[in-house]
């Protein structure tokens, strides 16, 4: 019998996580927002699950809550996903070639991004504007349908200068 600890055995080597990328602001707001509201939700899931459970009702709130903490959530997800280089991409166009076709591969794809996320944060101003302007109100609680949905073209705004610092470093050769 052998033991699980002998040496012949295969060792995985430990991967270190790649170091983020130099930026002004650091990564941490994002990360700290997506931990704070992802507890949030699962806090607010849990406590609906308990108060069905044991009462047969259900907090109407909570759907409303959870949806908006779900976009909140995504848009600073794909912030952080976008600096550290970890957003969907065809690899196979990315990161195959000489340095050069992959920056200019990279200015592409970042200038498309930057494009859509300066467009949404645009257009989901004046979504925001108009709720504001015609004071709707959301169907559960009844409270400004625009203070739910201020958050997208802030969140996108964010990301608008986020992918905006990537096609930077990219043009003055600092990035990949």
């Amino acid at each position: 019998m052998q033991r699980s600890d002998a040496p012949d055995e295969p060792v995985e080597p430990i991967i270190a996580p790649e170091p983020d990328p130099a930026v002004k602001v650091p990564l941490a707001f994002e990360d700290w927002l997506a931990v704070i509201l992802l507890a949030l939700l699962a806090l607010i899931t849990f406590g609906n699950v308990l108060v069905r459970y044991f009462t047969d009702q259900s907090f109407a709130w909570t759907e409303e809550i959870s949806v908006f903490l779900l976009i909140v959530l995504t848009m600073a997800g794909g912030s952080i996903a976008f600096v550290r280089n970890h957003h969907i991409r065809i690899e196979i166009l990315a990161d195959n070639g000489s340095a050069r076709r992959q920056r200019v591969m990279g200015l592409i794809a970042n200038g498309c991004v930057l494009a859509f996320f300066a467009l949404l944060t645009v257009l989901s101003a004046r979504l925001v504007w108009d709720e504001y302007r015609f004071e709707e109100t959301s169907p559960a609680i009844g409270l400004p349908t625009w203070w739910y949905s201020i958050w997208l073209p802030l969140m996108a705004a964010v990301i608008t200068l986020r992918v905006l610092g990537i096609v930077i470093r990219l043009a003055r050769g600092q990035a990949k």
